[in-house]
């Protein structure tokens, strides 16, 4: 079987599914496992991802004003390959290429006679779903049953152990500029950690935040976790924080709180490594307990001034 797949997460299941040796393209964002960046990358974005986050925002919103997608596929490359399942998602037009495009080019412009598989994870059962599913298409039913099972174990361990801990109040920052707070299958990301989510709902598209909205709720925590961005590039990104006139008015900040993940390589992905993404918050929001070793390559805590 020869496989396509248009973004990270669902490269990460297929190689989960122990069907790397299957794939034959991915996206521009697909990165792990490493050995992946060897394969043709059929996408790329219509836009210039460099730049500060308040710049690439109105990048990606001028783009959706006049298209379906901010992403565009290789369609010649993609049909020299000649794939026989593509998988791609409904869920964020902005975090990958729509499901109109990949219609589109496979069915419209190519004719393709492969099959498409529609991820939508608008919530950790909806991973845990599209998962059983991509093995069930990919002829490996056992294999997701398996998959699942592990990461259910390995999420109820810690939710089980953190709900004898009292929750602190979290803020998650999805967005630096404008802010952003992360919703979808977050906040139970939060809870399974022993974390009082107080923005984004389960199942909702992360909402827009403004500055008094985060100055009222006043979270004794903020975990910094931007969409597509590593450590380094959230610290470069932090100004926009550190520097706002109001940024000293919170507790969080007073009390030394703020912690800066890698929100690409982990909460971003709706696939395998959401059981990491517990185990970075939970060292986050209760380090007495938890110690799982992502401190500094997941995690890190912003020194106080």
């Amino acid at each position: 079987m020869r496989i396509a797949s248009l973004l990270p997460s669902s490269t990460e299941i297929v190689c989960a599914l122990g069907l790397e040796a299957d794939l034959v393209a991915r996206s521009h964002g697909c990165d792990f496992p490493s050995t992946v960046t060897k394969l043709p990358p059929i996408t790329a974005p219509k836009f210039n991802p460099d730049g500060r986050s308040y710049e690439v925002d109105q990048r990606v919103k001028a783009i959706l004003q006049e298209a379906t997608s901010v992403y565009k596929i290789d369609a010649e490359r993609l049909k020299s390959l000649q794939p026989d399942v593509l998988v791609t998602q409904t869920q964020c037009e902005v975090c990958a290429v729509s499901f109109a495009e990949v219609q589109r080019v496979v069915c419209d412009y190519l004719d393709l006679p492969a099959e498409i598989i529609a991820l939508e994870p608008n919530r950790l059962s909806d991973v845990l779903d599209d998962i059983q599913r991509v093995a069930q298409t990919l002829h490996v039913p056992e294999r997701g049953v398996s998959l699942v099972e592990e990461m259910l174990a390995r999420m109820g361990a810690i939710a089980n152990q953190s709900r004898q801990l009292t929750p602190p109040r979290v803020a998650t920052i999805e967005w630096i500029e404008p802010l952003m707070a992360a919703g979808n299958w977050m906040p139970e990301l939060v809870t399974m950690a022993g974390g009082m989510n107080i923005f984004g709902k389960t199942g909702e598209h992360s909402p827009w935040l403004t500055w008094d909205e985060l100055i009222l709720a006043d979270p004794d925590m903020i975990v910094i976790l931007p969409c597509g961005y590593d450590m380094t590039t959230a610290h470069r990104e932090l100004p926009a924080l550190t520097l706002h006139p109001r940024w000293d008015e919170l507790k969080a900040v007073q009390n030394g709180h703020i912690y800066i993940t890698d929100g690409n390589q982990y909460f971003n992905r709706p696939g395998p490594r959401l059981v990491e993404s517990v185990e970075i918050l939970a060292e986050i929001l209760h380090p007495e307990v938890f110690h799982f070793g992502h401190e500094g390559t997941g995690w890190e805590r912003l020194a106080s001034e």
